[in-house]
């Protein structure tokens, strides 16, 4: 008996998980390239934006280590957005062997575009779903994420409440934010 509920000799491609978030995956950046199109961006791309107008990061490697990039992966992402004219590389002042990142007047204005943008390839892509769908689809999806991260690693992707702020949650009589945790 499986440990699960897939059985490799029962197993196939269309009926597997992989397929499916993978096919998700890709739907969901066919749709956001669409809509970036006019800003000069693709779906890629608009991660760097956002992180850089959060100040989630400012050196490639936090970048990189944000939004789980290798760093030649990063470099040829950052080659792209400087030569777009969206992103600025400096050294840092301090220690010159530091790259500094940041957003250009250009950049600026597409982080100020990008969460309505956003927003509307999401709720188009959701549409039909309720609101308790929508908070049952993250809740799923934050739990099987969180059972491929490494102890005292962020479950939620850097974009919400760590593992460990969640599991003090679970401490409290209190009950978990919609869509993290609970059963």
């Amino acid at each position: 008996m499986p440990d699960g509920p897939y059985n490799a000799d029962e197993i196939h491609l269309e009926s597997s998980l992989g397929y499916y978030l993978t096919k998700a995956r890709n739907v969901l950046v066919e749709r956001m390239d669409r809509a970036v199109k006019p800003l000069g961006l693709t779906a890629q791309q608009i991660g760097v934006i956002l992180v850089l107008s959060a100040q989630r990061a400012s050196t490639p490697f936090e970048l990189s280590r944000v939004m789980s990039y290798d760093s030649g992966s990063m470099t040829r992402l950052l080659d792209r957005l400087e030569k777009k004219g969206f992103i600025v590389r400096t050294r840092s002042d301090a220690d010159r062997r530091m790259v500094k990142l940041e957003l250009t007047p250009q950049g600026h204005e597409a982080a100020r575009q990008l969460p309505s943008l956003g927003a509307a390839v999401l709720n188009e892509q959701l549409r039909g779903f309720s609101a308790a769908d929508h908070a049952t689809l993250l809740d799923l999806l934050g739990r099987f994420i969180a059972n491929g991260i490494d102890e005292g690693t962020s479950a939620c992707c850097g974009l919400g409440p760590s593992l460990e702020s969640l599991e003090s949650l679970e401490d409290s009589p209190e009950e978990p934010p919609p869509g993290h945790g609970g059963q």
